[in-house]
């Protein structure tokens, strides 16, 4: 469904039977386009421009789709400011469903030309009875006599009211389906004799500016802009081109669809249409979708299958059809807390219900009140934001108990009920009778009522919707009944009505001279409650009915299999005091004998620690988690938790809180209550969920009274933390917790963690955010290919003595790269900026003893070069490798050892391919001598002495060096133990 800015016009029979006779002609060769997709027939597409007269061509599209045949055509409307493009896809779907589907462009949109009339019957209805008599030219289209095809017309906004206009005006039209569209456009935009000076200039500035409209038109725009308030000329005008003007002969099948959150074509439009075709003896049902001009959801999918049904109906004769319920409206029921979306429900009545349906009264409170209007109108209150619809539907926050109205102090004045006993449901248009008088002759009032939480401190507008009001002779004073908007709205028991009358608004003209108002009720509020409208009960998902036979099959396999639930194994007592200890765990894909997602894993984790589980994708960090909670069983080893060995249901599994893949809130509950009703769940006391302990470590402060969808993305995290930490569990498993969170909810969630540690509980996180990581956790268990890569305390794996970062003078080729990865004891050499990541493995034993530091006869010197000197930092190796290369120089490494550099040979870079790699172990027999103190098993002296090889083969390779040391970050780290596949 199409939904551009709209504009509206209306049509008189007169106008079209003088033209009826007019032949199209036309204006140039169509073109034919085939349309298909994988499953369905093609669609094929002539695209025509057609000669209207007068200088006006219309551009037109032809659809088309299956074997020959007569079937029943459809005109699709666009939206005001839109084009035939904008339907198309509609119209191929239509096409596929059997329809000979027929799109344009009205005049002065897309390639078509003309001014602008806002469907004058001239002009844009009178193109429409030429397009039907093209119609009927045409091969394969049903007749229900000649010249007379069976047609349908369909069209949001703009091309909605023409579907009106065309019904009235041409009698060959068959059924209609109009949406969001008016029926009175002076009403639209003149309601209450009020101007809707916003949603107006929105009009001309969407059809390009006045010059694009006819001159009458914007003239009359033009007169009424600077005045400020419509004249009896502007209104006849209008309603020249509003379908109310023909509605006595709009005599066919017609489906009203209409938003409710729409400031610019409200539910009285829809109401007024209803009641006029129903007295004209037509069948119309009525559905009001939960989006409109002002935004929110336009139900898009379901308001064209019904469309289409309706087509069906009454075009196709299909008597068996089901076109859905006489009337139908969405209600929003809420969001989804996992990701935000509204969630929408459907009520029906057997019967339209109108706006006045089940009236109650609500009693207000309150004495006269006496407010002013400022001069220039100045500042304005604000309801709607017309225009802003695509900005994501402002006006459909008000459903979700989230208000953005504003009413400026000393401009209004409000009246209050009690709250009320019950849920009240208000649909349709609520009345009141006030009296009003003004220092001035008239007097223009802004009028709506508010839904105001307990205790006054949350109000919210339904749907933004405000109804405008111009009270003449108001000096003297009066009595007036107001018709307020109509809305679907619930009423929540506790909760107060309060009627507000401001002298302002945003959307609309107000008197530019000063005035004081006095208003008073003579009254209450009567509201409609359409009590044979009822909500549908959400569907039931289908494991509730499959579940209950599957359930009993496998019991009925269990008891003829003889299978027993197999009796763990007793706790161990020494590892009672151990949060985790797997042991040796291995899981294999599903259907695969060979394949694993973890292998034989084995680590574990002390109590105060908060570990950090790292690896790709792939890497089976989710399956350990979920092996550890007990939701799938491990094909060998174990996982024992405080001793007790893991299976499902096991009950040292209360000890345990998690937090997987988010958490599933009741929206409409608060934080707090959302808690206490998942800790009931559990079974366990209330004195043991310890609720308000992880509630000041989550740190959700006053939040935790508001409805939980009204939060954030980072409040609903941490109340999912919060969630888990019920309880107060010894183990905590976190399975990326940061996830939607800005940096400063990261921060937040990182100190939670730390503080929950804190107290001697163990934490274990998942996450890819390794600068968090490094932050957060004190250990690390990394993972790849689904075996431990390595274990052990954060600033052992960061800053690893087997992880060098080799910082180069230049980049070097990539076979020079391989050549220092294949060097025997490294097990991995890759890029990272500004050098190479190296880490060493193993060495193999030298064939002789290390020459000593001792006995070494060469004095111990810092190590120079021509360009500049380099003195070894302590705890690394900083030497310029055409320095190091001098034969016979002893260099210190800064940490007690020194290395000895034998003559070593230039070697060319044509000949590294040939050059054999010399073990590393080895460089000391090949090169001269790497001296080693006693007591080299210390690993840090270790690996000083394994850098001062590395460092030898380095020169010998003519690999650039500037600098050698230890690498400092865990993201380093990381890429080197995985040899850079993340």
């Amino acid at each position: 469904m199409d939904l551009r800015l709209p504009a509206v016009r209306g049509l008189r029979r007169s106008a079209v039977a003088a033209v009826a006779a007019v032949l199209l002609v036309l204006a140039g060769v169509g073109t034919w386009t085939a349309v298909a997709s994988d499953d369905a027939p093609a669609v094929r597409r002539t695209d025509t421009v057609m000669d209207m007269g007068d200088g006006v061509r219309i551009d037109t599209s032809y659809f088309t789709s299956g074997t020959a045949g007569h079937r029943p055509a459809v005109l699709l409307a666009h939206g005001f400011g839109g084009s035939k493009q904008d339907v198309a896809g509609q119209a191929e779907d239509l096409a596929r469903d059997g329809y000979a589907v027929l799109t344009w462009s009205a005049r002065g949109f897309g390639r078509s030309t003309g001014k602008i009339g806002l469907n004058d019957p001239r002009g844009e209805v009178a193109d429409v009875s030429r397009l039907i008599d093209w119609l009927a030219k045409q091969p394969g289209i049903e007749l229900d006599k000649p010249g007379d095809p069976r047609v349908g017309m369909a069209g949001a906004s703009y091309g909605g009211a023409i579907s009106l206009l065309a019904a009235g005006h041409d009698h060959r039209v068959d059924a209609i389906a109009p949406a969001i569209t008016y029926w009175n456009l002076a009403d639209a935009l003149f309601p209450n004799g009020v101007f809707k000076k916003l949603w107006a200039g929105v009009f001309m500035n969407s059809g390009g500016g006045c010059a694009k409209f006819t001159a009458e038109l914007c003239g009359m725009y033009n007169r009424v802009a600077e005045s400020g308030r419509p004249d009896a000329q502007a209104r006849a005008l209008l309603e020249a081109r509003s379908p109310s003007a023909i509605g006595k002969d709009i005599k066919v099948p017609t489906l009203l669809v209409q938003g409710q959150t729409d400031s610019l074509f409200p539910l009285g439009q829809a109401d007024a249409a209803a009641r006029a075709i129903r007295a004209n003896g037509a069948p119309v049902d009525v559905d009001w979708i939960a989006g409109g001009h002002d935004g929110g959801d336009l139900e898009t999918s379901r308001v064209q299958a019904r469309v289409t049904a309706w087509f069906d109906r009454y075009l196709k004769d299909g008597k068996g059809v089901d076109t859905g319920p006489a009337f139908r409206v969405t209600r929003t029921g809420g969001i989804d807390s996992t990701d935000g979306a509204a969630l929408l429900r459907g009520a029906s009545g057997d019967a339209y219900p109108g706006l006045e349906n089940g009236l109650r009264t609500v009693p207000l409170g309150g004495g006269a009140q006496r407010f002013t209007n400022p001069a220039g109108a100045n500042p304005p209150a604000i309801s709607a934001l017309p225009g802003l619809g695509g900005a994501g539907g402002l006006s459909q926050l008000s459903s979700l108990g989230i208000g953005v109205s504003l009413d400026f102090p000393g401009q209004y004045a409000h009246f209050d009920s009690r709250p009320v006993r019950h849920d009240l449901w208000i649909t349709g248009s609520p009345t009141v009778t006030v009296h009003v008088t003004s220092t001035g002759d008239d007097a223009v009032l802004f009028g709506k009522v508010y839904d105001v939480g307990p205790g006054g401190g949350r109000q919210v507008l339904p749907s933004q919707l405000v109804a405008p009001f111009r009270v003449t002779g108001a000096k003297a004073g009066k009595g007036v009944t107001l018709t307020l908007p109509a809305v679907d709205h619930e009423v929540q028991k506790g909760h107060r009505l309060r009627l507000v009358l401001a002298s302002t608004d945003l959307g609309y003209a107000s008197p530019a001279a000063p005035a004081t108002y006095s208003v008073s009720l003579k009254g209450g509020l009567h509201v409609p409650t359409a009590p044979g409208v009822t909500t549908a009960a959400a569907p039931l998902p289908g494991w509730v009915w499959w579940l209950p036979a599957a359930g009993a099959v496998v019991a009925l396999a269990l008891l003829l299999t003889g299978q027993r639930r197999t009796t763990a194994p007793a706790p161990d007592p020494a590892l009672a005091d151990v949060p985790l200890q797997i042991t040796d765990l291995s899981k294999r894909y599903a259907r695969s004998a060979d394949r694993y997602a973890v292998r034989d894993l084995s680590f574990r984790v002390e109590k105060g620690q908060v570990l950090g589980l790292l690896g790709p994708n792939g890497a089976g960090k989710t399956t350990t988690l979920r092996m550890l909670m007990g939701l799938i069983k491990p094909d060998g080893g174990e996982i024992r938790v405080f001793g007790h060995a893991i299976r499902p249901g096991a009950p040292v599994l209360s000890r345990v809180g998690a937090f997987v893949e988010g958490a599933g809130f009741l929206p409409h509950l608060s934080g707090r209550d959302n808690l206490e009703l998942y800790w009931q769940a559990t079974g366990r006391p209330p004195g043991d969920a310890h609720l308000d302990e992880a509630l000041e470590i989550a740190g959700l402060g006053d939040a935790l009274a508001r409805a939980v969808r009204t939060y954030s993305q980072g409040m609903r995290q941490r109340l999912a933390i919060a969630q888990a930490m019920l309880g107060l569990p010894d183990l905590l498993i976190l399975d990326e917790p940061t996830n939607g969170l800005d940096p400063p909810q990261i921060r937040e969630m990182r100190e939670v963690m730390i503080r929950y540690a804190a107290a001697g509980r163990t934490v274990i996180v998942s996450s890819h955010l390794l600068a968090e990581v490094e932050q957060s956790c004190t250990h690390l268990v990394v993972m790849d290919r689904g075996r431990l890569v390595q274990a052990g305390p954060v600033h052992e794996i960061v800053g690893s003595g087997d992880t060098l970062l080799v910082g180069l003078a230049a980049d070097i080729p990539d076979p020079l790269v391989e050549k220092v990865a294949a060097l025997s004891g490294v097990s991995s050499a890759v890029r990272t900026e500004g050098g190479l990541l190296v880490r060493l493995g193993a060495f193999a034993e030298p064939a002789e003893p290390p020459v000593a530091a001792a006995a070494s006869t060469d004095p111990v010197v810092p190590v120079t070069g021509p360009a500049r000197d380099v003195v070894s930092a302590p705890g690394s190796v900083e030497p310029v490798a055409s320095a190091v290369g001098a034969p016979g120089r002893t260099a210190s490494l800064g940490t007690g050892e020194a290395i000895t550099v034998a003559a070593v040979e230039p070697i060319a870079g044509a000949g590294l391919g040939r050059e054999p790699l010399p073990s590393l172990a080895n460089a000391a027999d090949a090169r001269g001598a790497t001296a080693l103190p006693e007591g080299s098993a210390d690993p840090a002296r270790s690996g000083s002495a394994a850098a001062a090889r590395l460092l030898v083969e380095l020169v010998r390779l003519e690999v650039p060096v500037a600098s050698l040391g230890p690498h400092r970050r865990l993201e380093d780290a990381f890429l080197t133990l995985i040899g850079g596949s993340a």
